[in-house]
């Protein structure tokens, strides 16, 4: 009995580490497809080191946040809801003490889910704008773009009072035309370094392993809220990186005492 379990977990192990390399190279795959993706369209990007270094000599991040100059700060983003899981993610954040950047969608999430938005802002996160339907903005005209993140500029205003200043392209797909559109209406565009493809899956463990796997220190983690299994992915999430010394910061504290400009390109 004692050899089969050896022997068994001797498998669990090798099988996890597989896991583990094909989720590396495939984040990797991914980071350089999207690196050509930006480079064939001639966008150039922003890291949150180099935005904290543009700020005045004498800016100082908010008092509320972390000096991310000094600590580790990593930034969890969920993009595309709210959906019924947020209020239950909500929870978990507030209970956590951790603050989130949201993307949302207008049609059929920030429309259905008032009440979810008001309280995302109420408990200090940031709302950001993922378009309104979701349509790849690089395949738009520019007043169809203006449209996508027009409307949901105003529909987060109406329930929050503020306009959205960041912005996240489906897809991360950007081109000239968006980012004029993006500028013009005051926002800045936010790509993300880790992504555990939870559109994929609804594996949770799975979930956390490649998020843990890619984290790094100015780190954008790239989530979606409206996932299966996404929301119970967290816990463990947050738990690890925190006692990896993490801090986790909104986008905008990431980049502070710099702040976003619009129709830039931030990416870590």
């Amino acid at each position: 009995m004692q050899k089969n379990g050896a022997t068994g977990e001797i498998h669990i192990r090798r099988r996890r580490e597989g896991r583990r390399i094909r989720t590396v190279a495939a984040a990797a795959l991914g980071a350089a497809a999207l690196a050509l993706t930006l480079t064939g369209c001639g966008m150039d990007t922003t890291t949150p080191a180099e935005a904290r270094d543009s700020a005045a000599s004498d800016a100082k991040p908010p008092s509320e946040a972390a000096d991310c100059a000094k600590a580790k700060c990593i930034a969890l983003t969920f993009d595309a809801g709210p959906g019924k899981d947020t209020p239950k993610l909500l929870d978990l954040l507030k209970k956590e003490k951790v603050p989130a950047t949201f993307f949302l969608l207008g049609k059929n999430h920030v429309l259905k889910h008032p009440d979810v938005v008001r309280r995302m802002a109420d408990e200090g996160h940031e709302v950001a704008n993922h378009t309104w339907s979701h349509r790849r903005l690089d395949q738009l005209k520019p007043d169809e773009i203006r449209e996508e993140l027009s409307l949901t500029q105003e529909a987060i205003e109406k329930i929050t009072g503020r306009k959205p200043t960041l912005m996240r392209p489906p897809q991360g797909r950007i081109n000239d035309d968006v980012t004029e559109v993006s500028r013009e209406l005051g926002l800045a565009q936010i790509l993300w370094s880790t992504t555990a493809k939870d559109f994929s899956t609804v594996d949770s463990d799975l979930i956390a392993e490649r998020t843990l796997d890619q984290a790094g220190r100015d780190g954008i983690i790239l989530l979606h809220d409206i996932y299966d299994g996404t929301v119970p992915a967290v816990p463990e999430i947050i738990s690890e990186l925190k006692k990896r010394g993490y801090t986790f910061v909104t986008v905008p504290q990431l980049l502070a005492p710099g702040s976003a400009e619009p129709g830039a390109v931030y990416r870590p």
